[in-house]
């Protein structure tokens, strides 16, 4: 017969290895938690710019319009702006700086002759949408925002982006580096 007291001792093998299991269990269940959170931290996908990380916005084709233009030679293009939410009532509003969370997307499309109307051009070809999304902190050494450009849905080359900034910067830095006023 065994006595009381040796009764915990024979157990607590068994409990440590209980112990050891349960956390070998928890740590193996978490482990693809924890790296999705790490790989999380600032996501550049194959559909994301290059230096800032900005992708086209889901549900962009339905934003509100902030005004039409039309770019002559050599690019002839029809350009539209539209904005998120955000950036519509900024406007309405008359705020500058626009918001953090404001996104603006410029849709062009090649200019070309309506068979319909002669004096009249209608878009064509999609030629690219820009993106241009507002975070200060994140994009705090481009005046706050972050720029992408696409081409059927890809971003273009880094090239092409370390463009970005430094236009909006010579011809728009007094109206927060955006071109486009909401058409009347």
């Amino acid at each position: 017969m065994t006595s009381p007291e040796s009764e915990p001792k024979k157990s607590f093998p068994t409990t440590i290895i209980a112990v050891a299991f349960l956390l070998v269990v928890a740590l193996l269940t978490c482990v693809p938690y924890l790296v999705s959170i790490a790989l999380a931290g600032d996501p550049v996908t194959a559909d994301a710019s290059p230096i800032f990380g900005v992708t086209v916005p889901v549900n962009y084709k339905q934003w509100e319009l902030i005004a039409p233009a039309e770019e002559a030679a050599p690019l002839d293009e029809l350009r539209a702006v539209v904005g998120n939410q955000v950036a519509i009532d900024a406007y309405q509003d008359g705020k500058l700086p626009f918001p953090d969370g404001t996104i603006l997307v410029k849709r062009a499309w090649k200019r070309v002759q309506s068979p319909d109307f002669a004096s009249a051009t209608i878009p064509g070809a999609a030629t690219t949408v820009q993106v241009m999304v507002k975070d200060s902190r994140k994009y705090a050494a481009t005046g706050g925002w972050g720029f992408g450009r696409f081409i059927n849905g890809k971003p273009v080359d880094e090239a092409q982006h370390r463009t970005c900034f430094a236009c909006h910067e010579a011809r728009a830095r007094g109206h927060d580096y955006v071109f486009t006023r909401l058409a009347p």
